[in-house]
This record gives C-alpha cells, structure tokens and sequence, in this order.
C-alpha cells in the first residue's frame, strides 16, 4: 500500500510542458486538504508567458503528432490506460487528498476515468470519411477527417481525472495536441498524469499542464492566439457563457459541459426501493458535487412519505469523515466556499418553510464537511429548487398529474441529465421524450458511460464527450471534390 506521503513526493509540482518546467515568474500557490485545511503541496503559478510556451509546443508537434498512424496514437492511449489501471490506488488515494471525496469515490473516478482512454485507442482507429459519385454525375465527392488542432482545455475540481481524461483521451486519438488547465482547487492529479502519459510514451508536447490560481488571465493569450483551434471546458455557465464570447474572436471550436440542476422523477408506480437506491447514488456520488447529481426530488404524491421515509432511513447511514478513512462514506466538500453556499441554499429553504428530515447543519470544526441532508415540504419559491446545490441535500416536492411532474422537471434553464422512476415503459419513453436534458436515466442513477455521449442542453452547454461522438468533437470535416 502506497503512503501518502510517497504519493505526494512522486507528484511534478512544475508545470508540465515538455517535462517538468519552472514557471517564468517562479511564484507558486498552495494546494489544500479539505479534511483538515492543511496545505498538501506548493504548485507552480503560471503567467500568460507560460500558457504561450505551452502553446508553441504544441504547435510544434502538431503536424507530427497528426501524421502519426492512428494505430500507434491508439497504442500509446492504451498504455496509459494500462499504467493508469495498474496504478489506480496510488491515483485514487492523490485525488481523495487534494478533493476530499471519500476512497471508494476516488477508485470509481479512476476506473471510469481510465476508460476514456481505453475507448479513445479504439476510436483512434475509425475515424471515417466517405467517398462518393455526386448526384449530377458531374464528378465524385470525398470527405475526409482531420485533426482540428492544438485544444485547449480547462477542467473543474470536482473530479479531478475523469474530467480531463475525457478530453484528452478524444483529442489525442483524433491527432490533435492538448494544452490542460485544470482547477486551482486540485491540479496534483492532472500534473501525476501528464508525468504517466510521457512515461507511457507519449510525445514531448502533445500535452502540456499548466497551473495557475489566475486561470482568466493565463488562459486569455491562448484564446486570443490564432493557432489555438478548440477550447473545451467543464464548469459553471456562468465562466463557459464568458469563455464562448471570448472564444468567438477567434472562431474556435467549442464544446461547453456546464452547470446542471438535474430533476430525480419518481411516479407512484416505480419500484420505491429502486427508486431510494438510486437516488442514493444520484445524490450522493461524489458527495453531490457533481453536474449529475439528482439536484431535486420530485414524486408523486401517493408515494411521497413512502419514499421519503426511506430515502430518511438510508441516507442516515452515510458516515462523514475524511475521505482517508475506511469507514467514510461522505467526505468533505471541497473548500469553504462550497460549504458556505450549501448552507446557505438550506437555510433559505427552511426560512420559507422548508422542514428538515435529516442533517441540515454543518457539524463545525476543521475540515469543510456538511452532512447528508433531506428536505421536504419545499416550498416552489426555495432557491435550492432553482439553483444547483453541489451538495449531499435533497430537497424533495410532491406532484400529482403526470403532467405536473414533467412540467416540473423541465422548469429549470438547465438541461443536462434528469432520472425518472416508472415501471411502465409507455410512461418511460414518453417522459424521456419530453423531458429537457441531454440524457436521461430511466431507472437508474448513474448513466456516465465512456462509450455513451454526454452532455446538455439549453443552459448546461453544447457538444458531446464520449462515446462515438466524442471524438468528433476533435475533428474538421474536409470535402475534396474530383472528377
């Protein structure tokens, strides 16, 4: 069994750009441990100057890097894949200390996350075009796939290698080359996995990591530099609708996982013991700091107290602590910041009526935690209804119409993934059909598969990660017409 300490001391605390680099101005700014406050490690801060020096070498690779057979892209992605899985306690236990979440947590985030890279080899190897004779007879049309070019991604803290490997994994098999700007909050894992995919025998450049705690002004050159092609970010709407419109001078590429306020539907025919053990891990996966994470609980009236009386009962035996401990079930949020908004959100629910079914209150002391907490009676006017709590509460609301809980689960500018719980098919696929989301669980509370396309709609963002589609993301559609 790996130490922490061994963990942190095999972690680059340099940029990665190339290597490990020293950054310009050669400040650094400190990473914490959500359990207990305590700095982990000191980071290199980077400067505008450094995302440029990441930028020219991607550049510089960039032809050599698409030019490689795609065969040989996708065997590097499966050596990472192969080293990732061989070293996944060692990256489970680094995430667990620089987010918080519990080590369970971390192993599922490892094996998910390794997958990407997995799927990525294989699709490495379909890119596909299309040749053809045109319509008129006048000559023949072929299309061709290219790489977009060096990307630029910028990834949230809440899962802090999934959410990259999901994008690097699509870029890299595309042909594209890959600068990474991952949070301030958790950047040791992204920095541990750039180290692995040299060592796995990745090219010099392909992928750099940059850290910075001035994200907005190092990312800036990147996007007013023509060279850079694509931008894709994970994170609030608020900072995606910024990076659109910053994005838009140079015409680049997006694709934009934002913000979510996923409705949990349980109509009174479902399975109510299903129904609890998937709100379970809808809510409570991460500790609910996730996009995906059921945000509102929505059930029909003639099953109400029957399930929230259960959901009471199961979410009573979560046991808070540091995410270190092998009997923590929910760890710590992941800094002040978060604790104080989700106490807020569940103050201002109960001040207008709201009643407390468990939890409700921060135990205090150090360490950012916050109890398993459930909510009923919310009143329609709760802010926590409206905005996304990336917390361990759920705030539960009763309907009675089928209509009524559609209309309610579609009454949020969000659109990214909603659960629905129903024993008739016919109901299924006409709720999944109505609702507003880019996916949508039926019986089932954990939907992310590296083989299916995620992502939203309306407010939750655009373009797909995963799955066939993911890679298309990574992709120019080039037609060559001949005679």
């Amino acid at each position: 069994m790996v130490s922490e300490r061994e963990v942190l001391q095999s972690v680059p605390t340099q940029l990665w750009i190339g290597g490990p680099v020293d950054a310009t101005g050669g400040g650094t700014f400190p990473v914490h441990n959500p359990a207990d406050g305590q700095v982990l490690a000191e980071v290199a801060d980077a400067t505008p100057e450094d995302a440029v020096r990441a930028l020219d070498a991607a550049v510089a690779v960039q032809a050599e890097w698409a030019a490689t057979p795609s065969r040989e892209r996708g065997e590097i992605l499966r050596r990472v894949f192969d080293q990732l899985t061989a070293r996944a306690e060692e990256f489970a236990l680094l995430m667990t200390l620089e987010m918080g979440k519990a080590l369970p947590e971390s192993r599922n985030e490892v094996r998910y996350g390794a997958e990407f890279f997995r799927w990525f080899s294989e699709e490495a190897v379909r890119v596909h075009g299309r040749y053809l004779h045109a319509p008129s007879g006048t000559g023949r049309i072929m299309v061709h796939k290219q790489p977009v070019g060096p990307c630029l991604a910028i990834t949230p803290w809440n899962f802090p290698l999934a959410m990259g490997t999901r994008k690097i994994g699509p870029a890299l098999a595309a042909g594209c080359t890959m600068i990474v700007k991952p949070a301030s909050a958790t950047p040791l894992t992204m920095l541990a996995l750039a180290k692995l995919c040299s060592e796995a025998g990745l090219p010099d450049g392909v992928l750099s990591v940059i850290t910075s705690s001035r994200s907005g002004a190092v990312t800036q050159p990147l996007l007013d530099d023509p060279r850079l092609r694509k931008l894709t970010f994970t994170g609030s709407t608020e900072v995606g609708k910024k990076l659109v419109e910053k994005s838009a001078n140079g015409l680049l590429r997006t694709s934009m996982e934002l913000g979510g306020n996923a409705p949990f539907v349980v109509f009174d025919d479902a399975d109510i013991d299903a129904a609890v053990q998937g709100a379970m891990l809808a809510k409570l996966r991460n500790g609910g700091e996730a996009c995906t994470a059921a945000n509102r609980f929505h059930v029909q009236n003639g099953v109400l107290e029957e399930f929230t009386t259960k959901l009471v009962e199961a979410m009573s035996n979560t046991v808070l602590g540091p995410g270190t401990d092998p009997n923590t079930t929910l760890g710590p949020l992941i800094n002040e910041e978060q604790l104080d908004t989700v106490s807020e959100l569940v103050d201002d629910a109960v001040a207008v009526g709201a009643q407390v079914r468990l939890g409700g209150k921060a135990p205090g002391g150090p360490g950012w935690f916050y109890p398993a907490t459930i909510l009923s009676e919310v009143p329609a006017n709760a802010r926590i209804l409206r905005e996304e709590v990336f917390g361990p509460v759920a705030p539960i609301v009763g309907f009675d119409t089928e209509q009524e809980g559609l209309a309610a689960a579609n009454n949020t500018e969000f659109g990214l993934v909603s659960y629905v719980y129903t024993r008739d098919l016919d109901r299924a696929l006409r709720i999944a059909e109505g609702i507003e989301s880019g996916m949508v669980g039926i019986n089932r509370g954990v939907i992310s598969d590296p083989a299916a396309p995620f992502g939203g709609v309306k407010a939750s963002g655009f373009g797909r990660e995963g799955g066939i589609e993911g890679i298309e993301e990574y992709l120019s559609t080039k037609y060559i017409a001949l005679t």
